[in-house]
């Protein structure tokens, strides 16, 4: 009651910490829907197939699950056979996907799905697709393709294949995108079976077939139904969900940070303005753990709130960012935002949390209110920096700089989650330990200008600052938030376009390579007529893992006649630690098509990224897996060729690794503004709800200046100047605490590339960060401070 009571009376106090929950808990209701609606759903492809058989995946050397390992042809005809057995399943179909892509006047027309293009007819089953003209394929030369292609029946198609490219009839047309060649054909490419639809018959249950399917498969598979054969889905979507998925996780952990940093500033910045009610309350009687439940039933309330208000702004919001992720091209085509219950009761319970967490500290300092400080006219503080202060803001700092030094020297695949850590740190620091830092500045700042200026707002600025860091730095806080993440996101992607485009053209200085352009690597007929310069086959093998299970690993086929001996494979030093081999050993390898061999180990040589870690002959690799293809050929400059195969383009080393970087910095770049967008919109809301609160809070020493002789422009002045100080104070410390972790990423990837890599800032970004801020904060504390001064009619 005395908490509710408390929010009616003073909820000017609390709409900037209910704002920002409210906005917190709106980014992350928009995440956590995003995350849901984007979860695999069942393809068209194989909607008929009631009960999908997969074989079981096996994890990389990082222990995540990757590929599927695959069933040779025998295991698979013998699988079809006892599946096809089961009650109820009215087709049993082998689905098989390999690289098919349709070539004009040279040149392959650019196609995201063609990796995974090629079938064979009896995989129109699965969807069902029924042919809009012609007729299904019958012999060799024949192919079914999609409609949507534009090719009419009985024409004659140029098909890039893994082999090269060859010319087929169009038999006819379907409704779904692809290229349906007859079994025999689809067989002869793709030898190794990973998924077997089961077409069940009409007015059969799908859960019995299932589970007689997965006591068939044993421990080589399982049975899949509903909305779990989702993952049943070619690799291209699956990388678009992956980068929806980094970038909606950026937004969840700067929306959940933000939110904790923003709400425990502005509730400590509300409990200090009432000290002197706080203590008029012990003066009366209450104990500290009476005012520690006051403070957190009062955060209680803000955060539901907040949290019911930024659930439905979420739903509002979520199609919005759903059609920006869109826009970058990171989303499986027919995404739509599906809204369920736990999603918005999860976002309402983190909404809740936080603003308990936020308000803990503050529940703390209002608890160590004494009863005297009911008759203080004058809101002094007695002490900016508390014990409890200094050593959370000693240890933050520590920390930062612990972490700091990591992402210098630790790994590349966690640099950038090392840098965000750090600069968190930093900013939390930057933010207990602002009350030291502000004292100094102030006074540095406004000296001169007291002594050159008549009038007195320089004077009122710096008492006021001196006398209130510890509301200074509450006020601060957004800022510091706002340019820390600005800064810091904006440089990672500003420091890794100059760190890694130097590095590949260092690395092939003097050469010159042959690029698939709209295709998604080189078939063997534009290898072998090249046949200078290395052109790695990359494969995917299985191998027996520390653990005893199936392991994943990279494959290279070389034709280097070093590494190109047929039953040998050479090892680096981390492949042979992995496998525990060495050299003269056998390792049991399996293959894209199902099938196992042993190599023995020619030789275990230091790593190279040139050479591979596993490499072994390009015709053994080629004999297992039909569908690999090569991604580039790499050759001295002054072997150039003069004639280049369908398709193929010739670049130099500097256009090849613009090219190469760019295609993923277009990308980084949009989400990065977007995450940076976010975060400074965000921080600035908070700032200038942060300064309409300290402005609201002070219409007591407004009115006695104004007593005294101040007008309303100098009392504006006043306030606008105040404002403008501290944020550029935020902003400074914003700064600096996104240079150590920017530092290190820097030095990190000069070690990685072998070059020399420096700090790298966007002014840009900066800019429009601190005149973002400045522009908010401002505004708003003109605002109300006009409201404030503005004579009221009796």
């Amino acid at each position: 009651m005395l908490a509710a009571a408390n929010i009616r009376e003073h909820w000017r106090s609390f709409l900037a910490a209910f704002l920002a929950v409210a906005v917190g808990v709106g980014l992350i209701t928009v995440t956590l829907l995003l995350y849901d609606s984007g979860r695999p759903r069942t393809q068209p492809r194989v909607a008929a197939a009631g009960v999908l058989v997969v074989s079981d995946q096996a994890p990389d050397r990082s222990g995540a699950l990757e590929d599927r390992v695959p069933w040779s042809e025998s295991e698979a005809r013998d699988l079809v056979g006892r599946l096809s057995g089961i009650p109820g399943v009215e087709a049993t179909v082998i689905d098989r996907n390999f690289y098919a892509q349709a070539f004009r006047n040279d040149e392959p027309v650019a196609d995201e799905a063609a990796t995974e293009a090629g079938h064979g007819w009896s995989s129109t089953r699965l969807a069902p697709y029924a042919l809009t003209s012609g007729r299904a394929p019958q012999s060799g030369n024949e192919v079914a393709v999609g409609s949507d292609l534009g090719v009419s029946t009985g024409s004659s198609l140029p098909v890039g294949l893994a082999d090269g490219v060859h010319t087929y009839t169009v038999s006819g047309t379907t409704e779904g995108h692809g290229f349906y060649f007859t079994d025999a054909e689809a067989a002869r490419r793709d030898t190794g079976v990973t998924t077997i639809g089961l077409v069940t018959a009409k007015g059969s249950s799908v859960k019995p077939v299932a589970d007689r399917a997965g006591g068939i498969v044993g421990g080589s598979g399982s049975a899949l139904t509903g909305d779990a054969r989702g993952v049943v889905e070619p690799g291209y979507l699956t990388h678009k969900r992956f980068l929806g998925d980094q970038l909606i996780s950026a937004l969840a952990i700067m929306a959940l940070f933000t939110t904790i940093f923003v709400v425990a500033a502005t509730l400590t910045l509300a409990t200090t303005q009432r000290r002197r009610e706080i203590g008029l309350l012990r003066t009366i009687g209450a104990g500290p753990r009476q005012i520690r439940r006051m403070v957190l039933g009062e955060s209680v309330i803000v955060g539901l709130l907040g949290s019911v208000t930024g659930g439905l702004a979420g739903i509002l919001g979520a199609p919005v960012m759903l059609a920006a992720l869109r826009r970058l091209d990171v989303t499986p085509p027919g995404s739509k935002v599906i809204v369920s219950a736990w999603p918005l009761t999860a976002a309402t319970m983190i909404g809740t949390g936080v603003a308990v967490l936020g308000a803990w500290a503050a529940s703390r300092s209002a608890a160590r209110v004494a009863p005297i400080e009911a008759l203080l006219d004058a809101q002094t503080e007695q002490r900016p920096m508390s014990r409890g202060r200094w050593i959370a803001g000693s240890a933050a700092f520590g920390l930062g700089v612990v972490l700091a030094v990591v992402t210098a020297t630790g790994a590349a695949d966690r640099r950038l989650n090392l840098a965000i850590a750090t600069s968190m740190c930093l900013i939390v620091a930057a933010a207990l330990l602002a009350p030291v830092v502000i004292g100094p500045v102030v006074q540095l700042v406004t000296a001169p200008l007291a002594r050159r200026s008549s009038g007195a707002v320089p004077m009122l600025v710096r008492a006021e600052l001196l006398n209130s860091t510890r509301r200074a730095a509450s006020t601060a806080a957004p800022v510091i938030a706002a340019v820390g993440f600005a800064v810091l996101i904006s440089g990672l992607v500003a420091t890794m376009r100059v760190a890694y485009p130097a590095e590949t053209t260092r690395q092939l200085a003097g050469q010159v390579l042959i690029d698939p352009g709209n295709a998604p690597g080189l078939s063997d007929a534009v290898v072998h007529d090249h046949p200078v310069g290395r052109a790695a086959l990359p494969t995917r093998l299985f191998v027996t893992g520390p653990g005893g299970g199936n392991a994943v690993i990279d494959g290279v086929g070389s034709r280097d006649p070093r590494w190109s001996r047929p039953g040998e494979a050479v090892l680096d030093t981390t492949m042979a630690r992995f496998l525990r081999v060495r050299a003269g050993s056998t390792v049991t390898v399996g293959f894209a098509d199902g099938l196992s061999s042993e190599l023995r180990v020619a030789s275990v040589l230091p790593p190279d990224e040139a050479r591979g870690s596993f490499v072994l002959s390009r015709d053994t690799v080629r004999e297992h897996d039909p569908t690999a293809l090569t991604d580039n050929i790499f050759m001295p400059a002054d072997h150039a060729p003069a004639h280049l195969g369908a398709g193929a383009r010739l670049q130099n080393a500097e256009q090849f690794a613009l090219k190469q970087y760019n295609t993923d910095a277009k990308l980084t770049d949009s989400l990065a503004m977007m995450v940076t967008a976010v975060a400074v919109g965000y921080s600035g809301l908070a700032v200038a709800n942060s300064m309409a609160m300290a402005v609201y809070g002070r219409r007591t020493d407004f009115a006695v200046m104004k007593s005294a002789g101040g007008t309303r422009r100098q009392l504006l002045r006043f306030a606008v100047s105040e404002t403008g100080l501290l944020v550029i104070i935020g902003s400074v410390l914003g700064l600096l605490a996104t240079l150590p972790p920017l530092a290190g990423v820097a030095s990190g990837l000069g070690a990685e590339t072998a070059t020399r890599v420096t700090i790298h800032l966007s002014g840009g970004t900066l800019t429009w960060a601190v005149l973002g801020s400045l522009v908010m904060a401002t505004a708003a504390s003109a605002f109300v401070t006009w409201n404030v001064l503005r004579p009221r009619t009796r």
